[in-house]
């Protein structure tokens, strides 16, 4: 859904000129973005390139012409409109009606549709501030000016009055640069650099309005000129599914090809003489190659078409869910969990590595002043250093504020640091460059970064409120001191830095080598640096098999290159799921490498939410969306696609007993609507319950115990041997469903079979049910009282309706039929006793962990107070127990020092100290907020 450009850029790239208030003599291109077609998938193109088109031959067809090709139109269509609806979901609507050479007014807190010059601002000296973390995934405020030539043309008319043009460079991916000239009608030409330009994507802050030409728009602006295409992404039980398809489809064809030399051999043995009443003369059935293609159409539901219907709207639906779900909904930003595509659910549950970026995921670029040290006595409280914390600690806001009456106290009983107590909040409440701003009786603190913000928000709650901005100076109210600070310098604060010992260190570095290739408790921390070298090709597996022996890898200080190249090491390398998370443009490059991308849509922009698979508010989520959505939906989706496959070679391989009985003349044993409506609407309804309703325990229990998710991280539920399990299983039952009726009750009606079959399969979804809903029910009852009201009416519309001659007055004849009601209770019973038998002695002899739960559920017996073991012997609330520890912070004995180990300078977080176009003290010195603004 984005364009794409190459590394590298043309160096002839056409220089533009935008007309200012004019029409423009050049098209340029406009800001909408296309949407992405919907592409058939494998047994989309199996059935449009060889079955529909053989059914269209005369007289090949023993199902006639039309019943594979309707049901195939159905599917693609619904598909197509799924497919539809995702992308328009995720469409962006934002300045679609943005031109080149227009003049926009964009507000605060406002999103630039488009790359714009600036010609004025609300601010001093047409200064403006911007956020470009959907960019580059920096939250740090950026100044950008407009040239002072512009900066008087505030009002509408004196905006409509501008006359000249605008020159510049061609469209490029280069975010910093930007060379162009403006030349207004009576003025000197004016250059314009970077500094002058506001990028599409980034956001307005801290400016009331700004008014810009813009100059790029849609593709060429530099946001999308930076994007690269999505890669397409597909889940493991596709995969996997698609080989087995494959597979079949070679089966499909060995059963074609014997079935046609069956056919040959018995027109051999049976001459016209003997089969007069044939009249054979002429007839194509004599020919190999066309009965070939007969069967080819005969046995082609093998492949089961309805299962692409299904799994479109099954996974479509569990995308609804996770959007649903209150649980992962934000209340604060008004933020839900959103599946930004729905063919990787069952892959979230299957994930074993992990890849998340640190800062901003984890901490959500939330800062709080919690602790300091002043006269080397420390104030605030840490409840982590004195016992365990939660995730539900972190939750809680109560845990964040500064809590240490000690401080206050001290100043109130002039405490002999009371002096320097006070210059200590004083400091924090006006060494900085935030910008007040009132909002009734409420100040709001608009601050360049997260840092600033909390040490100007703690002197606050210290009753150190810094309230106004001058040229010269700032203005604080205080509770029991009052300073006014002239100098407006910033100052350097200090954050604590502990090291390991060297002994820790050195007990570590001569166990390292035992520790290869075994899981192991160490950790292993490598910066950028390093990591360039460790990532070379002569090391790289040494490195990769060193992390792999690791509980943890940390790395630090990597570039967003990196992070792909170890997710994408992992990935090629380890047959494994992976998945990426983080919450800024930095992140992108992993959250596409992996597997399953996950973005956080926190404070650094929405890039990595905009390039992910899933989006979700905050890092704790992730425990959710993996362990009950993740897992759920490829025990669905596994259960359906094994369901749809079964029932599927049940029907289609009678077919095949049905030609050792017929001469192999390519004859049908069911009537050709009753074929080709089986999947679409006798059988449809149990996969669809199946796929979204079932699941294998409660949302409860899944938490409860994360073991449960390494059955489906492992695929024990889906794999070639369950496949081939099911399918062998499914010939089982072909073999009862039609030898049976035909050698026990050979002298009724042939369409018996058709109600056999819909029974046992229907009866069969409801075994492979473990969560019995309404729909469940609805499914596996209604579908079978579906097909007898069908059965009935079909039977009658002849001559009314000119279909299904053949069908006339047969229901009539079973339904009077003793040994029709006796077959209907002992055909089924005998395919499906099998498989009670079969699941009753392995449960007996032995019993899975999800099994056992399962069993407790049904006695309403809770599992957390029963004794659980796991297949190595231990019990399952042991393991529960030790597991929940990973999300507990764990005190070190080193932190609890309140002695200043280390001190490291931390550095001023405004771009404009590093080479921007306005220095620092002028920023700062450019407000009043004491007088009114426009």
């Amino acid at each position: 859904m984005s364009g794409t450009t190459s590394q590298a850029d043309p160096i002839d790239a056409t220089a533009r000129t935008v007309l200012l208030n004019r029409a423009q003599t050049t098209k340029f291109c406009d800001n909408h973005i296309k949407i992405l077609v919907f592409l058939p998938k494998l047994p989309h193109i199996i059935f449009i390139c060889v079955h529909c088109q053989m059914q269209q031959i005369p007289d090949v067809s023993p199902t006639g012409r039309y019943t594979t090709l309707v049901p195939l139109i159905f599917i693609l269509t619904v598909a197509g409109i799924k497919e539809i609806i995702e992308d328009y979901t995720m469409f962006w609507q934002h300045g679609i009606s943005v031109a080149v050479g227009d003049m926009v007014k964009v507000t605060n807190g406002q999103h630039l549709p488009a790359d714009m010059v600036i010609v004025s601002s609300s601010e001093p000296q047409a200064m403006c501030y911007t956020e470009t973390s959907n960019l580059d995934g920096e939250t740090n405020l950026k100044i950008r000016q407009g040239l002072s030539l512009t900066a008087s043309f505030q009002s509408l008319e004196e905006l409509m009055a501008l006359s000249g043009r605008l020159e510049c460079e061609g469209p490029n991916r280069h975010l910093y640069d930007f060379t162009g000239t403006l030349r207004l009608d009576n003025h000197n030409p004016a250059p314009l650099g970077p500094d002058q330009v506001l990028l599409r994507g980034a956001q307005l802050r801290n400016t009331q309005w700004v008014v810009g030409i813009v100059v790029y728009t849609g593709h060429d602006s530099k946001l999308m000129q930076n994007s690269t295409k999505a890669p397409l992404k597909r889940s493991n039980v596709e995969r996997v599914t698609n080989m087995q398809i494959l597979v079949l489809f070679g089966i499909l064809l060995v059963m074609a090809l014997v079935s046609s030399i069956g056919a040959a051999i018995w027109n051999k043995q049976h001459t016209d003489e003997a089969c007069w009443y044939l009249s054979r003369a002429g007839d194509i059935s004599l020919n190999f190659w066309y009965n070939l293609l007969t069967f080819i159409i005969l046995y082609n539901n093998l492949i089961p078409i309805s299962l692409l219907v299904t799994l479109e709207v099954v996974k479509f639906t569990q995308a609804l869910f996770i959007n649903w779900d209150v649980e992962m909904y934000y209340a604060e930003t008004d933020t839900p969990a959103m599946a930004r595509t729905s063919n990787l659910n069952e892959e979230l549950g299957q994930v074993k590595y992990l890849f998340s970026d640190k800062t901003g995921t984890l901490t959500c670029n939330v800062m709080h002043f919690k602790k300091c040290t002043i006269a080397g006595i420390t104030y605030g409280h840490f409840p982590d250093l004195d016992c365990d914390r939660s995730m539900e600690d972190f939750r809680s806001d109560n845990s964040t504020e500064f809590d240490d009456p000690a401080l206050i106290q001290n100043i109130e009983t002039n405490h002999p640091t009371s002096p320097q107590i006070c210059e200590f909040l004083t400091m924090m409440a006006v060494c900085h460059t935030v910008v007040p701003e009132r909002e009734g009786n409420q100040i709001i603190f608009q601050a360049s970064s997260p840092d600033e913000g909390a040490l100007v928000k703690g002197a606050k709650s210290l009753g150190f409120v810094f309230t106004a901005r001058t040229p010269h100076s700032v203005i604080i109210e205080a509770v029991s001191v009052c300073f006014l600070a002239i100098n407006n310098e910033p100052k350097l604060f200090v954050w604590f830095l502990f090291n390991a010992t060297r002994a820790t260190l050195t007990a570590h570095c001569s166990s390292l080598g035992d520790c290869l290739r075994k899981e192991n408790e160490l950790a292993l921390i490598i910066d950028g640096q390093t990591l360039k070298y460790a990532l070379s090709f002569e090391v790289r597996q040494v490195f990769l098999d060193l992390a792999l022996s690791c509980k943890a890898v940390i790395c630090c200080r990597v570039s967003p290159l990196q992070k792909s190249e170890i997710v994408d090491m992992v990935k090629k390398h380890v047959k494994a799921i992976t998945l990426a998370i983080g919450d800024g443009a930095n992140d992108v490059g992993m959250i596409q490498t992996a597997h399953v991308g996950v973005g956080i849509s926190g404070n650094e922009g929405m890039q990595a939410t905009n390039s992910s698979d899933y989006s979700i508010a905050q890092f704790s989520y992730l425990e959710k969306l993996l362990l009950v959505h993740g897992a759920w939906s490829y025990n669905r989706v596994t259960k359906c696609i094994l369901y749809c496959f079964y029932k599927n070679v049940v029907l289609y391989i009678i077919e095949l007993w049905f030609a050792f009985v017929n001469g192999f003349s390519g004859q049908i044993l069911f009537e050709r609507w009753c074929i080709g409506l089986y999947n679409v609407i006798f059988t449809a309804l149990p996969p669809f319950t199946l796929g979204i309703f079932d699941r294998p325990c409660s949302q409860q229990n899944m938490l409860r115990f994360p073991q449960l998710y390494r059955i489906t991280q492992n695929a024990e539920g889906f794999n070639t041997k369950v496949f081939w399990g099911h399918c062998i299983n499914a010939l089982i039952h072909s073999i009862i469903l039609f030898w049976f009726p035909l050698k026990g009750l050979e002298h009724g009606n042939y369409r018996k079979h058709s109600h056999y079959v819909v029974v046992t399969v229907c009866l069969k979804a409801g075994m492979e049910t473990t969560a019995w809903t309404r729909f469940s029910h609805l499914a596996v009852w209604g579908s079978m009282v579906l097909w007898m009201l069908f059965f009935a009416v079909y039977s009658a519309i002849w001559p009314t309706i000119p279909i299904a001659p053949d069908m006339l007055g047969q229901a009539g004849r079973v339904m009077q039929c003793w040994s029709f009601w006796l077959g209907l209770i002992l055909v089924p019973t005998a395919c499906l006793l099998k498989d009670v038998v079969w699941n009753a002695g392995r449960r007996t002899v032995r019993k899975t962990l999800l099994e056992e739960v399962q069993e407790l559920e049904a006695r309403a017996v809770d599992p957390g107070a029963a004794v659980l073991r796991d297949a190595s012997g231990r019990s399952l609330n042991e393991r529960a127990h030790l597991l929940t520890r990973v999300f507990r912070k764990t005190p070190s004995s080193v932190g609890r020092s309140n002695s200043v180990q280390q001190t490291v300078s931390h550095g001023y977080a405004f771009s404009q100290e590093e080479h921007g176009v306005v220095s620092q003290s002028q920023v700062v010195r450019s407000y009043d907020t004491t007088r009114q603004r426009k």
